[in-house]
């Protein structure tokens, strides 16, 4: 059987636009000789809809364009996902051949953690499915039915399907490709079938999803493997026979695959001519995955240029002060959107080092960007005389500090407001999670790229940039100064925080995975640093609140994932 598994960058809501997608895709698969066609799970409304899916004429809206797409699939099988509305709101995934819808399998396991909340929309399924498709039986599974061991997928290798398909949505994080091909490898050895998983490529507001589509037999032997963060095609003919051979060498389930004979129903009979007589097989393509940082770099770069695309913007503006947290998110921007499309300002203040402000200069002349630099010493002059009668008497300190940077976040938003472009804002996770930030000031903008990337990655990605060229455009002093928010004279991030080895470290046992203070302690960091933090991360939440989404790429990120009381006395 030759399968095609549509990798698809899916947008919520852009029912036309994926409709179009599907249809596209479908015309290509038949094109190349597929007879089973995968596509996404609710590639028809994208992924996560939200509180689109409490609108009933959203989800019979969605319905219209299943239906139409439908009608592309003379002969081929093709498997969607798609909301569907009946006695109550289902995540489905439509069986669709001969023109019209055959049979529709309800998702069974609705994840309710992390970034997902399937309860608020919809109901569970409550039974396990498979089709035949030209005598091959195959067994029908949602994202989150593969990740719990058991029901669908073991009942319906029992039942005799040799092929078990997943359409899945599953947002990306740190190391998940990976983590995720491997959990789903082990289920076809456990359940001696081939597997085929067609996930969701593409960024949705603060969620990125991979790709990494894949097919592998029943030893778990991978047959083809679709590229990361990219659409993409991926054939590849899986021969049933071998999964037949395979269960009759290996007879564990044996006495369980007799008690169920009967126990999950055959919901669709797909026959026609075998089309693939005498044709020459396909080659089938595994592509590799990159290295770990590489991946967290191509995640941004997906992230960040389906938020500006699908959201409509055509230009982005940030802060270059010559610091590596707006050095990488330059170098993220020019990545996903080209150098014409990005501005750079430079808005040094009396306490701007030379060597950042060149810097700045340096690395946007190399990226080949738009460049201006907008002092602010006079307006915060302005500033210092207005307020000089009410701040009599007191030395200045970190509201004279903040002031800088909210002239700065004003400056931005003015040419945000006047020529239509996107502030990107440039803080990263260690500062924001400990509070390292002015409201109103630097976290003023509209999409926030590495708020989710911790420091001490900050550096490593610029290193991953600065490898892809022979002739590195990022100044070397970016990397070797110390960091510095340039709001005093001879100020370091270091007068105010831990080293950032150490911060990142207790944030990540703090924040990710919600370990309390003498548990941190004891994996040996200082106490008095980890006392200092959890303080400052504490403190914290109400600014974070107020932060624009940006990207996530952690196992817990600040927003969709981690949800925190503000008003909030437990501490640690």
């Amino acid at each position: 059987m030759r399968l095609a598994l549509a990798q698809i960058d899916a947008t919520v809501g852009d029912l036309a636009g994926n409709e179009r997608r599907i249809v596209e895709r479908l015309d290509e698969a038949r094109a190349a000789g597929a007879r089973l066609v995968l596509f996404p799970e609710c590639a028809v409304s994208g992924y996560p809809a939200e509180d689109l899916l409490l609108k009933d004429h959203f989800l019979a809206d969605c319905r219209a364009a299943l239906d139409r797409i439908a009608e592309h699939t003379d002969g081929v099988v093709a498997v969607v996902g798609f909301p569907e509305r009946a006695h109550d709101v289902f995540n489905s995934a439509a069986v669709l051949a001969d023109g019209e819808v055959r049979a529709v399998y309800r998702k069974m396991h609705l994840p309710n953690y992390g970034v997902f909340d399937e309860v608020r929309y919809f109901q569970a399924g409550n039974q396990p499915a498979v089709i035949e498709v030209d005598g091959v039986l195959v067994g029908l599974t949602v994202c989150e039915d593969v990740w719990q061991p058991g029901p669908p997928a073991s009942l319906e290798a029992l039942a005799g399907a040799q092929l078990i398909v997943n359409i899945s949505a599953s947002p990306y994080d740190r190391g998940k490709p990976a983590r995720r091909e491997q959990m789903i490898v082990q289920r076809a050895r456990d359940y001696v079938a081939a597997m085929a998983f067609c996930a969701l490529v593409g960024g949705q507001d603060e969620l990125v999803f991979d790709g990494h589509s894949f097919v592998c037999d029943h030893d778990g032997a991978i047959v083809a493997r679709a590229p990361g963060f990219a659409e993409h095609l991926l054939l590849c003919d899986v021969d049933p026979s071998a999964t037949r051979r395979g269960r009759l060498r290996d007879t564990r389930h044996r006495v369980a695959a007799r008690e169920l004979e009967a126990g999950v129903p055959t919901v669709a009979r797909l026959r026609q001519a075998p089309a693939l007589a005498g044709a020459q097989p396909v080659a089938p393509t595994v592509a590799p995955f990159l290295d770990p940082d590489a991946e967290v770099y191509a995640a941004l770069v997906t992230g960040l240029r389906d938020y500006v695309e699908k959201n409509g913007f055509d230009h982005v503006v940030l802060g270059l002060s010559g610091g590596i947290d707006s050095t990488l998110v330059t170098l993220l921007a020019v990545d996903a959107l080209g150098a014409g499309r990005v501005s750079a300002v430079s808005m040094p203040s009396r306490y701007s080092s030379e060597g950042t402000r060149s810097d700045a200069r340096a690395l946007a002349e190399n990226l080949g960007i738009d460049f201006r630099e907008l002092p602010i010493a006079a307006p915060m002059g302005v500033y210092d005389e207005v307020l000089a009668d009410a701040f009599a008497d007191r030395e200045p300190d970190i509201t004279e500090e903040n002031l800088q940077a909210r002239i700065r976040g004003n400056i931005l938003m003015a040419l945000s407001n006047k020529f239509g472009w996107l502030v990107l804002t440039t803080g990263n996770k260690s500062e924001l999670s400990v509070g390292y930030s002015t409201l109103y000031g630097d976290t003023a903008g509209g999409f926030a790229v590495i708020k989710d990337v911790p420091k001490t990655l900050v550096y490593r990605l610029v290193a991953v940039r600065a490898e892809r060229d022979p002739v590195s455009p990022i100044p070397e002093t970016i990397v070797t100064r110390a960091p510095s928010a340039e709001l005093r004279p001879d100020q370091t991030d270091q007068d105010s925080l831990p080293d950032y080895d150490t911060l990142d470290a207790i944030l990540e046992l703090y924040v990710e995975e919600d370990l309390g203070r003498e548990q941190i302690i004891a994996r040996g960091l200082p106490d008095d640093a980890v006392d200092r933090v959890i303080g400052l991360v504490d403190l914290a939440e109400y600014k974070r609140r107020q932060n624009p989404p940006g990207i996530r790429i952690t196992s817990k990120a600040f927003g969709r994932d981690r949800r925190m009381p503000i008003t909030n006395r437990y501490r640690g």
